[in-house]
């Protein structure tokens, strides 16, 4: 069976499924399409699937051209059933793994796609899943379920792996295809095939020992980068009592050509990743009675940024004679990071749940997001536009306050409209906190 697998994918005749057709399931159907597979890509969202068979995107960083193209090649569909998945010979999933309300992993995206896609499997298939998770979710969670709505057995009528996402929208730098690809399969078999499938579309596989570590690689990653960023922010703090520009001291530092490396302040974490993926392990390692001191101390510097923010916008509505409460404030960025249209867990939203209870009118500008979509967290924003960039709109708030530095708004623009300005992400470089009209947070 393993041969005869692998002789398909080689030849290009193994279909590929795709469970989630987000910011990793798009650009994942996209780079196998360009190596010549099959595919068949499925979401619940139905507003996603009229828009692929419309020819047009819904990702900045995807152009309609490309859809379109991909969608009258013939090589690949989009539907909204998981029945369809009993056609194809490879199942990957990419669903949401976020936080509940305790900040515990919610893991029912991903058990209902387990169980969903469990009643159609066919002997010889392949079940991959992509989205982060804890160590221990492949062999845990997704072999019991997944024997048990299909009736087969793991490692002998079908075969799992775990590949972790790597995406970075907006990454110029780096595409799907030139990231290295993490594999761990759950077996021998199993690891052949995911390598063998992943290697035919990524520039490089890194197999590794089993699921367990692949899981694992993936949260070392992002909770390297939360720990760092949560140095860099704690130091923003103390640096501003201190009167010291903290982006001229990072910027000093990296000239050292070892043992140092830039992370950059900002107001809060945002993105998939970087704010969950410490809890997925924190609350892993209590299973084992171990408690993640270190891991759970950045999340709470981290999740206390906005606060930060707040507080500076107060001091500045202050040196105008003003309050929080009955001023028009406007926040300038709400997706997560610059030149991207994705707002996933964008500190934005806390920044406007906090300044709206304090009393606060609060609206955003951000031209990639017309529109606040639905989400998880933060549906009471949701229909909200985006306010007009002009002077005549930005220069009746009173106050402004910098999210997101995306490169392309005019920041002269922006300094000549408004007299009161939070700088979070240090977007006006150029002008000293002595003028009195910018003040960095």
């Amino acid at each position: 069976m393993i041969e005869e697998m692998l002789n398909k994918i080689d030849d290009k005749s193994y279909k590929i499924g795709i469970i989630g057709l987000g910011y990793v399931g798009l650009p994942l159907l996209w780079t196998f399409y360009q190596q010549g597979f099959t595919l068949t890509g499925i979401d619940v969202d139905q507003r996603k699937i009229d828009e692929l068979e419309a020819g047009r995107t819904y990702i900045k960083h995807f152009r309609n051209e490309q859809i379109a193209e991909m969608m009258n090649s013939g090589k690949v569909s989009v539907t909204t059933e998981f029945a369809s998945v009993k056609d194809v010979d490879a199942i990957l999933m990419c669903v949401p793994t976020p936080l509940d309300h305790h900040r515990e992993p919610d893991m029912s995206y991903v058990e209902s796609t387990v169980e969903s896609v469990s009643y159609y499997l066919q002997k010889g298939q392949l079940l991959v899943l992509e989205s982060t998770t804890y160590p221990g979710t492949t062999d845990e969670l997704i072999k019991p379920l997944a024997e048990k709505y299909s009736g087969l057995k793991a490692g002998e009528d079908f075969f799992l792996a775990y590949s972790p996402e790597r995406e970075d929208p907006g990454n110029a730098d780096f595409r799907t295809a030139t990231i290295p690809k993490v594999v761990g399969g759950d077996g021998e078999d199993a690891q052949k095939l995911a390598s063998a499938l992943y290697s035919q579309a990524i520039s490089e596989v890194v197999p590794v020992s089993s699921t367990r570590a692949a899981e694992a690689t993936k949260l070392l990653e992002n909770i390297f980068r939360s720990v760092n960023i949560a140095l860099v922010n704690e130091m923003k703090v103390v640096f501003q009592k201190m009167d010291i520009d903290v982006y001229e001291v990072i910027n000093a530092a990296r000239t050292k050509p070892f043992g140092f490396m830039a992370f950059y302040p900002g107001p809060g974490l945002g993105g998939h990743c970087i704010p969950i993926d410490p809890f997925y392990l924190t609350w892993k390692a209590r299973e084992y009675g171990i408690n993640t001191r270190f891991i759970e101390l950045a999340g709470e510097v981290n999740t206390a940024m906005p606060n930060f923010v707040i507080e500076r916008t107060i001091q500045a509505l202050n040196s105008k004679k003003k309050s929080v409460n009955g001023s028009r404030i406007l926040c300038l960025g709400l997706a997560y990071k610059p030149d991207v249209d994705d707002m996933r867990e964008s500190p934005t939203f806390e920044i406007m749940d906090l300044l709206s209870e304090y009393g606060a009118e609060v609206d955003f500008h951000d031209p990639y997001i017309p529109k606040i979509t639905p989400t998880r967290e933060y549906a009471h924003w949701t229909g909200k536009e985006s306010t007009p960039w002009n002077k005549e709109v930005v220069s009746e708030y009173d106050a402004v306050v910098i999210c997101t530095n995306h490169s392309d708004i005019d920041y002269d623009d922006l300094l000549n409209w408004q007299d009161c300005i939070v700088d979070t992400r240090n977007a006006l470089k150029t002008l000293l906190n002595t003028t009195g009209q910018v003040w960095k947070a």
